[in-house]
């Protein structure tokens, strides 16, 4: 398992936002997804079929990190953020300087509902944000119709309406206005339908949902479907038009988010910037724990590493699940227990969660691997622990197409960036020791050539024929006796070792076994699927392919016309030549 392998097999299966970094440790990179795992493990699936920017951008990625949100609509929200504050390289989309439109509710008399892009406090109250502004409109369009909200600019205001400055309008006449411009409404009553109004911004549809049911089946029972249809499209749209989201939420002001998990070393920390309303930065922080270190003393510790720039003369507020009585001003810690603030730290401790239980695999994994190696070590009476294995196979059919595969594994761990192929090409016919000389000799000579550090051990799939093959090799490049090496056969597990008669036996259930076993197994896989994919090839070659003079368009009009190289073989001179011309069919008689 590479690097990357590894960073993929820790993020969950939540919706959330991923970004890439780079070796500078630059974010180049960030895209949100329903289940995150999944879309990044396709980042670096050898089969999928990415375009040249895709793969510029899989190739410069040495860095994971990932938000998990409550919903894809908050993911879909951050990442926009995200993209907007850091504008990432490899990010083309969201770049731009527009955001997502919000639905305003004036602070005027008789205050407008109308749709905007930018916040604006001073204006009025704003709900959203909207990610479709055709579900938006249909908002701003039923909200209207339902209570009959005035959609003009006037200014009504006392005076204007008592010295008659304004006359109704079309929207009047034709039912979507009821006149507050002439006093033929109250300012008591436009507030009650306004309050209702609100309400279907908020999300809170019962009373909403209730009228318009109430009207649809009215209009049902007098027989009048087509008004009964367009009451059940707006019930229809009332009921799914809104998502309320903690991502970006006009009511939150510039604040901070901090949560922490603490065990008895470690504390994880999970940081969230809110800026007008929106999250602008995260990160995740592993701080090492002192001995007996209180959680508001980490809390408070971790502050000035995740904060900065704190202005001293203006309050710094930060929301937390950690109450920290002794934070020095001119920070002010709040620890929220119900409404979008404790949403906030809910999403930021469910984020301190994940970097937890990660670490504590990573270390569960590496105490594993770590036991295993030390077990091995002990079984084969090793100088020093085989952090580091090399294991070779051979594969052929009757002698053809020989190759042999080495793999690697570091740490008990695939290292497959350092497994190797290897076409066999001084050996001919079915030599499984003369080929297993010359892939050990081949590799070991390259890495002395190379200066790259050898392995602890290396280990032979066979029997002790093959062992004594590599170890000649070995002792012809000059590296036998510096690096360990034993043989596994296959029908009694049994581990040879150079020199001696007798197998050592390891216990069937020994995890170091089960290591041998692997790494055998995996050569095997390795060697078989090179094999296969060289005599696959060789399968759909001709005698053509071998004749200078002959293209790739002249194969395929020869094998079009006459099916098979046999038929070609036997076709007359004059015909090829009247087919191919004179110089490539003497070329295929010659």
């Amino acid at each position: 398992m590479n690097d990357q392998q590894k960073l993929v097999a820790t993020i969950p299966h939540n919706p959330g936002v991923y970004k890439y970094f780079n070796a500078q440790n630059v974010l180049i990179y960030v895209g949100k997804a329903k289940n995150l795992r999944k879309r990044v493990a396709s980042y670096f699936n050898k089969g999928a079929t990415h375009n040249r920017k895709t793969k510029k951008l899989v190739s410069e990625i040495k860095d994971i990190h990932y938000v998990v949100t409550n919903t894809e609509f908050d993911a879909l929200l951050l990442e926009n953020n995200l993209i907007k504050t850091n504008q990432p390289k490899y990010n083309i989309l969201l770049k731009d300087d527009k955001s997502f439109p919000y639905i305003c509710v004036t602070h005027q008399r008789f205050p407008r509902i109308y749709s905007l892009r930018n916040i604006d406090n001073a204006k009025g109250d704003f709900y959203g944000p909207y990610i479709s502004v055709v579900k938006m409109r249909s908002v701003l369009d039923l909200v209207n119709k339902i209570y009959s909200l005035r959609t003009c600019k006037y200014n009504l205001s006392k005076q204007n309406i008592t010295n008659k400055k304004y006359k109704i309008c079309l929207e009047y006449h034709i039912g979507n206005c009821k006149g507050p411009c002439e006093n033929l409404q109250s300012e008591e009553d436009y507030a009650n339908n306004l309050l209702q109004a609100i309400h279907i911004l908020k999300g809170n549809i019962a009373a909403p949902r209730k009228f318009l049911e109430e009207k649809m089946r009215s209009y049902a029972a007098t027989l009048a479907f087509e008004k009964a249809e367009e009451y059940k499209v707006k019930l229809a749209q009332l009921n799914t038009f809104y998502t309320k989201s903690i991502v970006v939420n006009p009511k939150l002001n510039s604040l901070y988010v901090i949560a922490l998990i603490s065990t008895d070393k470690k504390g994880y920390v999970n940081f969230m910037s809110v800026s007008n309303g929106s999250i602008t930065q995260t990160k995740s922080v592993e701080i090492k724990k002192q001995l007996e270190e209180s959680d508001a003393n980490i809390l408070i510790a971790a502050i000035p590493q995740l904060i900065k720039n704190i202005d001293i003369n203006h309050p710094t507020k930060i929301l937390s699940n950690i109450d920290a009585p002794e934070i020095p001003a001119p920070l002010m810690l709040e620890v929220p227990k119900i409404g979008d603030k404790k949403k906030l730290v809910d999403m930021c401790l469910k984020n301190a969660l994940f970097l937890k239980r990660n670490s504590e695999q990573r270390i569960e994994t590496s105490n594993k691997n770590d036991k295993t190696l030390a077990l091995l070590q002990q079984a084969l009476s090793l100088t020093t622990l085989p952090s580091h294995i090399e294991c070779f196979d051979n594969s052929n059919i009757q002698g053809t197409n020989p190759v042999a595969s080495m793999v690697c594994f570091k740490n008990g761990i695939p290292s497959k960036k350092d497994y190797r192929k290897y076409t066999i090409k001084t050996v001919i016919g079915p030599d499984d020791f003369a080929s297993m000389y010359e892939a050990v000799g081949r590799r070991y000579k390259r890495l002395l050539e190379e200066k790259e550090p050898l392995p602890n051990l290396i280990l032979i799939d066979g029997g002790k024929g093959q062992l004594s093959a590599a170890v000649e090799a070995l002792k012809n490049v000059g590296v036998y006796g510096k690096i360990a090496i034993i043989g596994i056969a296959k029908r009694l597990e049994e581990i040879y070792l150079p020199g001696d008669n007798l197998p050592v036996h390891i216990n069937k259930k020994s995890p170091a076994l089960k290591l041998l076993q692997q790494l055998r197994d995996e050569a095997h896989r390795f060697a078989i699927s090179f094999h296969r994919d060289k005599r696959s090839k060789e399968q759909i070659s001709s005698f053509l392919d071998n004749i200078k003079g002959i293209g790739h368009k002249t194969k395929d009009l020869l094998l079009k016309t006459y099916k098979s190289p046999d038929k070609i073989k036997k076709a007359p001179l004059e015909e090829l030549s009247k087919l191919i011309g004179v110089r490539k069919a003497t070329l295929l008689k010659g």
